[in-house]
Formats: C-alpha cells, structure tokens, sequence
C-alpha cells in the first residue's frame, strides 16, 4: 500500500474524481519516487564537442540533443554548464520542442514571447529552434528570477535575444507583434510535489480557484499582442482540469482560439514531473471580430493560415515597440563583448573553477581583455595586467561555496 498521507486530503479525493481509482493510484505512487534528472544539449555551442554516450541514459523521445542522466551530478562545477553547453531541464517540460517542431512556421523569421520564462528552459529550447533571424524576448516580471533568466539567457548565447522584466500589462500595446507566446503561467504546483514540500503545505482548492483566476487575467492581457495565425503556447505544473482543460476551452470559447495539441504528463506514468502543456491557434485578436480578421485553411496538422494573414513588423517598428518595455540584458550585445577580446586564453579544469569563483588568476597573457575558454568555449573576460588576470566575471553569476565536490563529475562531454 502506497503511503500517500503526506498530501492533501483534498487533493487526494481530487484526484481520485478527475482520473478514477487506478490512474490515481498511480500517480500517487509516481509522487514518492525519486525524480529524473535530465539534460538537454546546447546545439550551438557542443557541436565541436564530443559526446561520450556511455555516460548518458536513454534520449528523450520528444526532443533532440536531450537525454536522462543515469544519476544526478554536480552540476555546479562543471565549467560546460557555465559555458551553456547544456542546460538541465525536466523532460516533461521538453515536449515543447515537439510542439514547435510540429506547428511552428520554418520559412520565415518570427517574433516571440516568453511572459513567465524563468529561470530560462523554456526559453533557452525556444531560442534553439526559432529561424534564422528570428527574435525572442523572454520575460519576468520578478527583479530577482529575471536576473536568474538573464544569465542563463546570455550563457546560452543564441541571437536575437533579449531578457524584459515587464508585467504581462505591460505588453498590452505591443498589438499583433507576435507569431509565437509561451506562457507557462504561475500555478498551484501539484507536478512539483516530489520536488518542494513547501508546495505541498501551500497547496488547497481556494488556492487552485485563485490560480486559475489569475492566469486567466494573464491570458487577457496578453492575447491582444498574439498576431492572427500565431502560436499560443499554455502551460502549467498542475493535474487539475480546473487550471488545465478548462483554461484552455475558455479560450476557444471566448477568443477563437484552435486547440491543436494538448498533453498531460503524470509521474508514475510519465517519466518526468507533472505538466499540462497546449498548443493554440489564433484565428482572431477577438471572438467578436473572428469574422472580420481571418478565416481559417489548416493543413493536416493545423499549422497554415492563408486568408488575410498580417504584414510582419517591420524591423524598424520592432525596435520602436521593444524601447517601451524594460530590457535587462541583450544577448547580442553579450556576445559582441565576447568577441571583441585582445586575446584568448584557454584554461585547466582548476584554473576555470576559480575563473568561476571571481578569484584573480596568476596566469600570463597578453596585456588587455582577455577571452578566457574552457574546452573552447566561452566562460568571460579578463584583463591581463601581464602576469595576472583581473576578473571580470559577473559579480552575480559566481560560484559562492568553496566545497569541493566529492561527488561524480559530468562527464557526457569532452
């Protein structure tokens, strides 16, 4: 007999009417085991690695360069993982990659929306597969979490990239601008159970009511700026249909919006935590004006529109539009200080962990700014003064324990 007393009553008999006796049974089971630990790669940056597969567990089978990692390492001192070689991601919430492939437009250069994206997986698995040309800004309104977000943003180091710190009114006036939203919106956290007691304590049903309140108030604001034809992508860590299914046939009913994929991952079922992800068509900014904007001519897969499609913006208006938000981080600018270094230096596994530390290095190198790498890769800058490296690491982004890790190393990449 699974122990399952350590959740909420309610939640319990929740469950057990939402999915029935068995189904129930074994998600509650899933709920007391230990979590997956899984990693996805960063195309742009390990192409010139290798990778060692006997390290690795099964790919993930809905997203490409993603696998389970056999156990769980320390990540915090691998200097790849600070070099966005690899971001570690839940495998659940990869099935976005599935989704974008599948009904996202590939012909074209595209604008798009991350309104609650940290600290970053969601968006860094966006910016990898959005066009050539295509620009992404990615969003939260939390001073804190969007700092978090905009280091990993800037890690990452894809192009077209800029990190906001806005709440979801204050894109109200962006009308139309873009042809893809995610919105992974805040939730009553039922899928991170297994992973956050504090979850567990907080949660009740007036709280699943006020959720589902709030992200509807997050969906109005925001479903003015979707262009007709976009991507609408919803998500949450939640099971109930209350924030879930009911969410998603409220948009249909009241802006005309086309479901065209929905997916519920369950732990016990599902190898990775709880989550709720949709993918939607706009048809119109309205359900009033569904008439007047467009109507619909869908492939198989729901995924073309060619009545009355709109214009793109022009760069031009783009740049406008996006000096109204408050951007904290550019990417582009990141990666142009990167490039324009003196010099490059590369560096030893102990001499990149205390590059990492924000520690000064006694290491000879040209006079000026210096590119410090790991494997090849990009850790920052530092300046030589001749005989030593003044570092030039952000202050935020550093390693602040001085333990050394007794535990595996990764090692998938080399």
């Amino acid at each position: 007999m699974i122990e399952i007393m350590w959740l909420p009553e309610d939640f319990i008999v929740l469950m057990r009417q939402q999915l029935g006796e068995d189904q129930a049974a074994s998600l509650f089971e899933g709920l007391s085991q230990e979590p997956t630990v899984s990693i996805r790669l960063n195309p742009l940056k390990t192409a010139r690695l290798t990778l060692n597969r006997e390290a690795l567990g099964d790919s993930v089978p809905w997203c490409p360069d993603a696998y389970y990692l056999n156990e769980r390492k320390a990540f915090t001192f691998d200097p790849l993982f600070h070099a966005g070689a690899y971001y570690v991601q839940d495998a659940s919430s990869m099935f976005l990659s599935q989704i974008l492939r599948q009904y996202m437009p590939q012909d074209r250069a595209l604008t798009a929306l991350d309104l609650c994206a940290a600290p970053g997986g969601k968006s860094t698995l966006l910016a990898s597969h959005l066009p050539k040309g295509s620009k992404l800004i990615s969003n939260e309104p939390i001073r804190k979490r969007a700092q978090v977000l905009a280091e990993n943003m800037q890690k990452w180091g894809y192009p077209g990239c800029l990190v906001t710190q806005n709440y979801p009114e204050d894109f109200g006036h962006l009308r139309q601008a873009f042809d893809i939203i995610l919105t992974d919106v805040p939730c009553s956290g039922e899928g991170m159970f297994r992973k956050d007691p504090v979850a567990v304590s907080e949660w009740s049903l007036d709280n699943v009511r006020q959720c589902a309140e709030r992200q509807r108030n997050i969906l109005c604001s925001i479903l003015p700026t979707l262009r007709p034809g976009g991507l609408l992508v919803y998500s949450t860590c939640t099971f109930n249909q209350q924030e879930d299914e009911e969410q998603v046939q409220w948009l249909q009913s009241e802006y005309g919006l086309t479901l065209l994929e929905e997916r519920h991952f369950f732990p016990g079922r599902d190898r990775g935590e709880g989550l709720y992800i949709a993918a939607l068509r706009q048809i119109a900014s309205t359900r009033e004006a569904a008439d007047a904007v467009c109507k619909e001519d869908w492939t198989d897969a729901g995924r073309k529109v060619e009545s009355r499609d709109v214009e793109p913006l022009s760069p031009a208006k783009l740049q406008r539009l996006l000096k109204t938000l408050n951007v904290i981080a550019d990417v582009d600018d990141y990666n142009r200080q990167l490039s324009v270094a003196d010099s490059q230096l590369e560096l030893s596994y102990d001499d990149a962990i205390r590059y990492l530390r924000r520690e000064a290095l006694h290491l000879a190198a040209p006079r000026g700014q210096v590119l410090v790498t790991y494997c090849g890769l990009p850790l920052g800058l530092a300046k030589s003064v001749g005989t030593r490296l003044n570092n030039l690491y952000p202050q935020e982004w550093r390693i602040r324990t001085t333990y050394s890790p007794t535990e595996p190393l990764p090692d998938f990449l080399q």
